[in-house]
């Protein structure tokens, strides 16, 4: 009875200290310090949530610069105001039949909408999804082979989008690791704003 005493006292305190001490301790330093980063990174325009900095998110307007492909729609924003945001990917292998006719597909479709672009030109990224479907980034070369059709669709000078470009391009992390990479939805966002 002593033992099971013992035992009983010994998991209430560790239910209690990992159950809820732990957590509440944690998630009050990440909302106290790291705000932003504890609530998903959103980014807010006049007010309202328009996404996430993390996640890649599909942009259909041709008026837009588009990310990388997914195997999910992000943001669809079918709830008003409200971010439907789902995540996952399809992880097909480069020998699949099913990933080959998809890339084939939207090749076709990119080249079809932006004839001055040639086939060579265009990068792997853009073609393709990242390992985790989520990647918000594309290359800064996958942005600046759209230039040419955003301009036309828009208005807006082709130097001044390459600026907006430039001002959405990320370094390498520590100026070793990964690529230099461009967030499509900071870039739409600059977009948008010259739009309006």
């Amino acid at each position: 009875m002593k033992v099971l005493k013992k035992s009983i006292l010994v998991s209430l305190t560790l239910m209690f200290i990992c159950g809820f001490a732990f957590p509440t301790v944690m998630t009050g330093i990440g909302q106290l310090f790291f705000n932003n980063k504890a609530n998903g990174s959103m980014i807010t325009v006049n007010g309202k949530e328009v996404g996430s900095e993390l996640l890649g998110q599909k942009f259909t307007d041709v008026r837009y610069f588009h990310g990388r492909i997914s195997a999910v729609d992000y943001n669809t924003y079918k709830d008003g105001d409200k971010i439907s945001v789902s995540s996952g990917s399809a992880n097909l292998a480069p020998s699949n039949k099913e990933l080959t006719e998809r890339i084939q597909k939207d090749l076709d479709a990119f080249l079809k909408a932006n004839p001055e672009v040639k086939k060579e030109d265009i990068p792997a990224d853009f073609l393709t999804s990242s390992g985790s479907g989520l990647d918000p980034h594309i290359s800064p070369e996958a942005a600046k082979i759209q230039i040419p059709a955003i301009s036309k669709a828009t208005g807006i000078n082709k130097s001044d989008l390459e600026q907006m470009v430039k001002n959405n391009t990320e370094e390498r992390q520590l100026g070793v690791f990964g690529n230099r990479r461009v967030n499509v939805l900071k870039l739409n966002i600059e977009v948008n704003n010259k739009l309006h």
